[in-house]
């Protein structure tokens, strides 16, 4: 669950991780032009970028409360013993759906604990405690398993075969990672919160990685350069529930809460 940051004294929305996927797979939907290779196999990518949270769902319906903030427990602030469930359930989810769906899933997993398997300087295992170390550990070599047994699964069939090649496998991961990283963006921080940033190793194809520039314009519009979508122009939205902190301690009841929708445009230069 993500908690949106807020000027102080107003309400936080507060996004599920399913409404964050949701928000990635539109982005993953309207991804590709004339400089940008679109998401390739369609469906099974749409399908593992709406669902490569998939694992949080337990945790987006019971929203456990945040003693410190009154509020759900906002991403990576979540306690380890609860965020580490989630970090197996998602690919065993999208491995229902199909192998390849899994595969991708898994090392979305993996890649968050090792620095995204190199693209970025962050890395969620230096960050553990120690006592948290062993059971961290473990379930990384459980998705490194499962990653090989969905692989030799897929070089069985002549059709997924070519997926699996480190050029096209390693073009879908950090597709994966740019929606994941661009949904991230407009989830956890408010409108007057968001400053220009870079999204570094977004594929335009397999061999050739562009660095893209998103700049904020005001009125909730945004300049992308390079322009990685079809249509220029295009708008974006999520859903959140508002919520203020609950001081007495009890869970915030975000089903008594109306959704709220934020839109956001995004232009070429």
């Amino acid at each position: 669950m993500i908690v949106q940051s807020a000027p102080d004294g107003e309400p936080r929305l507060v996004v599920t991780m399913s409404e964050h996927t949701a928000f990635a797979a539109q982005a993953a939907r309207a991804f590709g032009n004339d400089r940008f290779e679109p998401v390739s196999p369609a469906d099974e990518m749409l399908y593992i970028i709406e669902n490569h949270d998939a694992g949080w769902a337990e945790l987006d319906q019971e929203a456990p409360t945040d003693a410190n903030t009154g509020l759900p427990y906002n991403l990576v602030k979540t306690p380890f013993e609860m965020i580490i469930k989630t970090s197996s359930a998602s690919p065993e989810f999208n491995s229902r759906r199909h192998a390849y769906c899994g595969l991708l899933s898994s090392m979305h997993s993996w890649g968050l604990y090792n620095g995204r398997y190199g693209l970025s300087d962050h890395v969620l295992l230096d960050s553990l405690a120690d006592a948290n170390r062993a059971d961290a550990d473990r379930m990384l070599d459980g998705e490194l398993v499962r990653q090989s047994r969905l692989k030799a699964e897929l070089a069985q069939d002549p059709a997924t075969a070519p997926w699996i090649e480190d050029g096209h496998l390693m073009q879908n991961y950090k597709q994966l990672q740019f929606f994941d990283t661009l949904a991230l963006y407009f989830n956890c921080r408010h409108e007057g919160a968001r400053e220009k940033q870079t999204f570094e190793h977004v594929p335009m194809d397999e061999h050739q990685d562009a660095t893209i520039t998103l700049e904020p314009l005001g009125e909730s519009c945004y300049r992308l350069a390079p322009f990685p979508f079809a249509a220029d122009g295009i708008e974006l939205s999520f859903t959140g529930r508002y919520a203020n902190p609950n001081d007495d301690g009890e869970p915030v009841d975000l089903s008594a809460v109306a959704a709220s929708s934020q839109r956001v445009r995004c232009v070429a230069t």
